[in-house]
């Protein structure tokens, strides 16, 4: 039953996911994706796109909304998709929230730890490889088209590229000159949201 599956399922990703959200991405996509072939990856990656945009964690965004297109894809009514939702949404945190309650007054306690030091640092570099592998899912046909010389293809390349320098390159907004002082500014990730939703509807929608 799809429901149970569901169930078993995220609270799987819930237990062997490292690094927030965003590491929780790429196990849901292998899971609803490759595994159990629940939906296409494009319709995971739209699903991607809303969950990053909506407010709350991506990670249960991401589970909600795989969980409610999983069970509408089975056959089963709205209705029926939004238990799958609130199904998916609760599995996937049931470890998380637990092992955070217990491990946070031992982490406390014994924080200066060597063996606790030396594996949180292995962790992290592990959490960068997840996160980083979840940042990969994206770039595929399902986001950008075929690669080539296509409208697609490059208007999609164009506005990752125009973000992440938007995001990442730090821009000098004024110098006041009697105390030296150098204000940087960058733009809001809400105005860089909008303004590529804006250009994509326009291209796109030609």
């Amino acid at each position: 039953m799809i429901f149970f599956q569901l169930f078993f399922s995220f609270l799987r990703i819930g237990l062997f996911t490292f690094g927030g959200g965003l590491g929780m991405v790429a196990l849901i996509q292998d899971e609803v994706v490759v595994r159990k072939g629940w939906m296409t990856a494009a319709e995971f990656t739209d699903i991607l796109a809303v969950s990053e945009m909506t407010p709350g964690p991506v990670g249960i965004n991401t589970a909600t909304y795989a969980g409610y297109t999983a069970v509408l894809h089975a056959g089963y009514e709205p209705w029926a998709a939004v238990l799958g939702s609130v199904m998916a949404s609760i599995a996937v945190i049931i470890f998380p929230a637990t092992m955070m309650v217990l491990m946070l007054r031992f982490l406390q306690r014994h924080s200066g730890n060597s063996i606790i030091q030396q594996t949180l640092s292995i962790l992290r570099v592990v959490v960068i490889g997840v996160i980083a592998s979840a940042v990969l899912l994206l770039v595929g046909e399902s986001s950008f088209g075929s690669i080539g010389m296509n409208r697609q293809f490059i208007v999609s390349l164009l506005i990752a590229v125009a973000v992440f320098a938007l995001s990442v390159i730090p821009r000098v907004k004024g110098i006041t000159l009697f105390n030296g002082k150098v204000t940087i500014h960058r733009p809001s990730p809400i105005t860089l949201i909008i303004a590529s939703g804006i250009i994509g509807a326009i291209v796109y929608g030609l």
